[in-house]
């Protein structure tokens, strides 16, 4: 039963706990355990308030042998990314000197806490959430559960393998560069991507400890191994109504527009081929297929993307790196009239320079394309695509402008170019939820992402339920 129980999701736990088949504070050990018999190997969960999660819960199973109120996660164990605040653990962001603050709950931290739910640890993340690659200086670095040589993606990369290995049954992470889809996709779990401003930023770092303004494309979301599990914790963190449950879409009714091929956007075969059986299996399965073209216009989007999303990075930078690259603005644009790549380092030192004036610019093109969108989606139910051009990849940890992404027919790729398949979602502030679509020949997971129109979470994760319910659902790592 032990092991059952850890295999179950956060839905099959909570009804063994409901039914006092397991206690809170079993659960809690039997977590506990997991984490250890995995973290030398994985390095999922990096800071544990044992003592803490103890006591809240034995309150919970005080309070449920004598029959008073409950919420809706009491007694689940359960871990938060290390770039959300939470009391009585160190909120490192992947930086010393912040994991010494006292740090008071983030809004969401808040609301599962609330919830019942037993938060006892914090999983690792990059330096700031800046990178697909989950390691810094003061954790160290996280493996993926499919293949400890590979990155587990970022920056929710110890949630999704804390999350692959049954170590926690819920997570929460953020996004803002694919740092919820890349990591479920790397390591086989579900994400969702709400729409832009649904679920509270408060309490998240980057920015800085105590900001108060919500950061554009930056959303917090849901990450779990089952839909049903992904519905119930973004009812719980939505700043609006969200149904915790409701029936699964219709696959018969159900429009998909399959997007896989733009010449600005690269595909790995292998990741190509997995898709394409994926796809397979949903049309056997009654959905109506569709293959599109490119919603928008890729160069434009792209180019704005990396101008929305470079000035938020550079007013994270330290000041003396903020000056260096103002210092350098002018070279690089000299460089790129002359013809550096769009995806190169000159380009990255435009977009983290950016002007009010470009930034106003990339908002009005991202602007023209969410009302394009918007009547494309008269048509369709949901955009399927991919995640990243290639699978999990090696550890590659030498400075971020030498790496690069090989694919599995030898073509070498930006290492930027995991930004292109997730900027339609994020510049546009779309919901997208991540599925795992199957594992290539190597036995790598593969997930897509099913994109919807603004505002339309209800719509792209009752599509996922139907989808992990009757076709694919997740599977766990050797």
């Amino acid at each position: 039963m032990e092991t059952d129980l850890l295999e179950a999701d956060a839905t099959g736990q909570l009804a063994a706990l409901a039914a006092k088949r397991v206690s809170a504070e079993e659960l809690l050990k039997l977590s506990l355990a997991r984490h250890a018999d995995t973290h030398g190997q994985i390095n999922a969960v990096v800071a544990v308030d044992l003592e803490g999660a103890l006591s809240r819960a034995r309150v919970i199973d005080e309070t449920r042998a004598r029959g008073g109120p409950l919420g809706p996660l009491a007694g689940l164990p359960m871990t938060l990314k290390d770039t959300f605040d939470v009391q009585g653990l160190p909120a490192s962001a992947g930086l010393d000197h912040f994991r010494h603050r006292r740090a008071e709950d983030a809004v969401v931290a808040g609301h599962v806490r609330q919830a019942g739910a037993v938060i006892w640890g914090k999983t690792n993340v990059p330096v700031m959430a800046g990178d697909w690659q989950t390691y810094n200086g003061v954790y160290g670095t996280t493996n993926n559960p499919w293949d400890p040589k590979r990155t587990t993606g970022g920056s929710s990369g110890g949630a999704a393998a804390a999350l692959a290995t049954g170590v926690t049954a819920l997570e929460i992470g953020s996004d803002i560069g694919g740092s919820l889809r890349v990591p479920a996709n790397f390591c086989g779990v579900f994400s969702h991507k709400p729409s832009w401003g649904l679920v509270s930023q408060l309490g998240h770092v980057p920015p800085n400890p105590g900001a108060r303004a919500e950061r554009d494309l930056n959303v917090v979301g849901p990450m779990a191994r089952s839909v049903r599990d992904l519905r119930l914790l973004l009812s719980l963190i939505a700043q609006g109504p969200v149904a915790a449950k409701a029936p699964p879409a219709d696959l018969t009714k159900t429009r998909i527009g399959v997007w896989l091929d733009d010449p600005n956007l690269h595909l790995d075969p292998e990741v190509r081929a997995v898709i394409e059986a994926f796809v397979a299996d949903l049309a056997k399965a009654g959905a109506q297929i569709q293959v599109i073209s490119s919603p928008v216009a890729v160069d434009q989007l792209l180019e704005a993307y990396q101008v929305l999303l470079g000035s938020i990075i550079g007013a994270d930078m330290p000041p003396a790196q903020q000056r260096g690259m103002r210092r350098m603005r002018g070279l690089a644009e000299i460089a790129l009239r002359l013809g550096a790549s769009p995806n190169g380092n000159m380009a990255l030192v435009r977009d983290y320079t950016a002007t009010h004036a470009e930034w106003l610019a990339a908002n009005e093109v991202r602007a023209r394309m969410r009302h394009d969108l918007a009547g494309i989606f008269d048509h369709i139910d949901v955009i399927l695509a991919p995640i990243t051009p290639v699978v999990a990849f090696p550890h590659d940890q030498r400075a971020f402008q030498t790496r690069r992404l090989t694919t599995s027919d030898g073509q070498s790729l930006a290492y930027t170019s995991l930004l292109n398949w997730i900027a339609l979602a994020t510049a546009c502030h779309l919901p997208a939820t991540t599925v795992p679509a199957g594992q290539t020949p190597g036995g790598l997971p593969v997930g897509v992402q099913l994109i919807g129109a603004f505002g339309a979470d209800s719509k792209t994760l009752s599509v996922a339920q139907a989808i992990d319910e009757t076709v694919r659902g997740f599977k766990a790592p050797s």
